[in-house]
């Protein structure tokens, strides 16, 4: 009896986990899950570690903006689900461009706006620094272009 609740409860968690179940992976976040959009908004010339080598060198073989010298949990998630690597949202300009979902993080994010801390005295945050409301915004920007209509209103207000 143990044994066949044991093979139910493998035979369950492997259904939940298949890949077909999962279009696209939309991650947000810091530096932990940044893919790239650090890069997009700074450059090469930026004062980040991430944008130079040897940070993606062991994997991607040049700098990707990622901080890491390989690929991040993101990138194995994507990989588990049979998906592409999650491409950074400010690479992308069309639908086409997000098929396999869209990464928001960017390295140095904050939960909080500057604002937040500016009023309770911590001056350390720089002015442009991305925010979780940011990500937010971008992520309700990428639904209307991704569902029709007044699909990603709905499922923005769900």
């Amino acid at each position: 009896m143990a044994a066949a609740l044991l093979l139910l409860a493998a035979a369950q968690a492997q259904a939940r986990a298949d890949p077909a179940c999962y279009p696209r992976v939309f991650s947000f976040g810091d530096s932990l899950a940044d893919t790239g959009n650090l890069l997009y908004l700074y450059g090469n010339d930026s004062y980040e570690a991430a944008t130079r080598l040897p940070y993606g060198e062991t994997y991607f073989h040049r700098a990707t903006g990622r901080f890491s010298n390989g690929r991040l949990i993101v990138d194995f998630i994507a990989e588990a689900l049979g998906l592409p690597f999650v491409p950074p949202y400010l690479s992308g300009r069309s639908a086409e461009d997000f098929a396999g979902g869209a990464n928001f993080a960017v390295g140095g994010a904050t939960a909080l706006s500057p604002d937040f801390f500016w009023e309770n005295g911590v001056p350390a945050f720089r002015a442009d620094t991305v925010h979780l409301d940011m990500e937010m915004g971008w992520f309700r920007d990428l639904l209307g272009l991704l569902c029709p209509g007044d699909v990603a209103e709905i499922a923005w207000t769900w």
